[in-house]
């Protein structure tokens, strides 16, 4: 009882004088999945938009291989693509926790549909709002949220995971910089109009010579690439982007030269939020659909939903996802209260991936042969989830963040 005071009994009278203080003077923090009236009014809004504007379309997105370009106007309408811009900038002002919601509640539908979403505004808006001069956050920002899809341009083929070795240049000349390289696997490309770029501006500083640009489509030099051919999320472009001698001027750095890894890993901290969002979405949406199934399809003279074995698998699958959707918001109510959240941001991608992956498998095989066919909504589900453990960081990586942040 040492440090409680002479005796147990002040002591505890002591402590008890204390949490009284201290309820006197704060409130007592909410539960991670309480919301508050106005996250509940948005997250029902975007999930009414998700089963009205999305579900009708997402087999004829599946099948074209891209998003209903009718769709995306009402993104802007519901201002979806610009849920933490300032309201200045014709943002709605949010915050992450609310992208969270929205992206979890669109992936419930589709996760092709969600990631136009999320990298709109964790890797497009989120960076410029942050490290953006007044005139760039003037003049793009109220853009982004009105009618211009952006993407965001990182990734090349000899470095993904290792930005360390970006071969993208660029070199200046007068007031213009000029870039030459390929950058792959870009996000909503197809659809972009904007893309933030990064490209090594001094290759014999290393890291520290990377430099982030703010490209306009119409610019010289700038040509959008192949279209990918994937496993999962196929309304969801995914695009080559080819730079050849692609001016830029020099208004268009984002942020201090030399500051783009800076810059391109906090960007990346927030965006694994969002993955972790589109798992945990992906995953209720898959467990939704076989909740459903296994009520009404009967084996033996009774449903599925009887036996114990299904009983168990689900209510397992059910835990997990609840933890993994814990994680994912802890996060997210971290970074809004302006916390580093490096580690918690790998944590929360690392597991909500895993979990996806598994809780889509377990779906497939209790609709049995069904769950294996198209005519099914599982096995959408399942190839969606694949993703989330390879982009904006695979799961190596995350542990290796994970690793660095508990070792330290």
């Amino acid at each position: 009882m040492q440090g409680w005071g002479s005796d147990g009994a002040s002591g505890l009278a002591s402590t008890a004088n204390l949490v009284d203080g201290m309820q006197a003077e704060t409130t007592t923090p909410s539960a991670l999945t309480l919301l508050s009236e106005e996250e509940i009014m948005f997250r029902d809004a975007v999930a009414a938009f998700a089963e009205e504007e999305v579900r009708p379309r997402v087999m004829e997105m599946e099948k074209a291989g891209k998003i209903d370009p009718s769709l995306l106007p009402k993104y802007f309408e519901l201002g979806l693509m610009g849920i933490e811009v300032p309201e200045q900038y014709g943002g709605a002002g949010g915050t992450l926790f609310m992208v969270t919601l929205a992206v979890e509640e669109i992936s419930k539908i589709d996760a092709a549909a969600a990631i136009v979403c999320d990298v709109q505004n964790t890797l497009v808006n989120y960076p410029i709002a942050r490290y953006g001069s007044d005139s760039q956050k003037a003049k793009y920002l109220p853009q982004l949220t009105a009618e211009i899809v952006g993407a965001y341009a990182l990734s090349e083929s000899g470095s993904g995971s290792d930005a360390f070795g970006l071969a993208t240049r660029a070199e200046k000349h007068g007031d213009k910089w000029f870039l030459n390289g390929q950058k792959l696997w870009i996000t909503n490309g197809a659809e972009a109009g904007v893309f933030v770029v990064f490209a090594n501006a001094d290759p014999s500083a290393g890291h520290r010579g990377i430099t982030a640009f703010i490209i306009e489509r119409e610019f010289i030099g700038l040509k959008v690439g192949k279209k990918e051919d994937k496993l999962g999320i196929r309304a969801s472009s995914t695009t080559e982007l080819l730079l050849d001698n692609c001016e830029v001027p020099e208004e268009n750095v984002l942020g201090p030269v030399g500051q783009g890894y800076k810059i391109a890993i906090n960007t990346l901290n927030e965006g694994r939020i969002g993955i972790g969002a589109q798992m945990i979405g992906i995953a209720q949406g898959a467990i939704n659909a076989t909740i459903k199934y296994v009520n009404e399809r009967k084996q033996f003279g009774k449903p599925l939903a009887d036996f114990q074995a299904i009983q168990f698998q689900l209510a397992q699958a059910a835990t997990e996802v609840e933890a993994a959707r814990l994680m994912v918001y802890n996060a997210a109510r971290l970074k809004d209260a302006g916390k580093d959240i490096a580690r918690e941001g790998a944590m929360a991608k690392l597991f909500s991936s895993q979990v996806c992956e598994r809780v889509t498998s377990l779906c497939v095989e209790l609709f049995g042969g069904y769950g294996y066919t198209k005519d099914y909504p599982v096995e959408k589900f399942y190839r969606d989830a694949k993703i989330g453990t390879i982009y904006e960081g695979t799961s190596n990586m995350q542990l290796q963040t994970i690793a660095k942040a508990i070792l330290k």
